[in-house]
């Protein structure tokens, strides 16, 4: 089963928080980490209004190779960035531990949830920060089974749970959706089907059990 860990973390304390610090005024946060080839090209929103002096301040640090703007909404804009060599430190470290970013945000101080595969992936991360002297805080780990009873409330299995916070995290329920159901698989890897079905099903147990008043409603 998959396990989450949240942690905190200086922003000064990794390559990737050091280059967005001192964006005044600016909400930043991680969308998605994408491995190509050796590197780790991390995908990050930045919400604010002056993204001329952000744009100018990344692309001025010597680690950023490039700063390509893929899309802008209002006050809204989603970068990746490109390293000039390939960084090791904490991303690296959670690209190869295949950990999915749920949650990444912050400046001076950084906010992460990671979901791995299981408990190995999770030591590997471990091993990982410890090897490369990675001063984070440790909030809390947990999988989804022992996050909450909410989800059994609802009848829901484990893995429906985990594919309904997940779509919802992601902005899958958006309008327009910010995230496609075949990324969604990929996330979990299993098939669009496979998710589709367990998507649909959760719904409908979430949706009988809020909204049908009587117990004899639920069979």
């Amino acid at each position: 089963m998959s396990v989450i860990l949240e942690f905190t973390i200086g922003g000064e304390d990794f390559q990737l928080g050091e280059v967005l610090a001192g964006a005044a005024d600016m909400s930043l946060e991680i969308e998605r980490i994408v491995p190509t080839g050796d590197m780790m090209m991390p995908f990050v929103w930045a919400t604010g209004s002056d993204h001329e002096t952000f744009e100018e301040q990344v692309r001025a640090h010597p680690v950023v190779k490039e700063l390509l703007v893929l899309d802008r909404i209002d006050r809204n804009v989603l970068y990746r960035i490109e390293w000039v060599d390939t960084p090791t430190n904490l991303l690296e470290g959670i690209a190869q531990a295949e950990a999915v970013v749920l949650e990444a945000r912050g400046d001076e101080t950084w906010t992460f949830r990671l979901r791995f595969p299981d408990h190995d992936r999770l030591s590997q991360f471990h091993n990982y920060v410890l090897e490369h002297d990675i001063p984070l805080h440790i909030d809390r780990t947990y999988t989804l089974a022992e996050e909450t009873e909410r989800g059994h409330r609802f009848g829901l299995t484990s893995e429906q749970r985990e594919a309904l916070v997940l779509a919802l995290q992601r902005g899958y329920f958006a309008t327009p959706r910010e995230v496609s159901l075949d990324e969604l698989a990929g996330d979990l890897g299993i098939t669009r089907q496979s998710l589709s079905t367990r998507i649909r099903h959760g719904n409908e147990k979430v949706l009988r059990r809020t909204l049908l008043s009587s117990a004899t409603d639920y069979e």
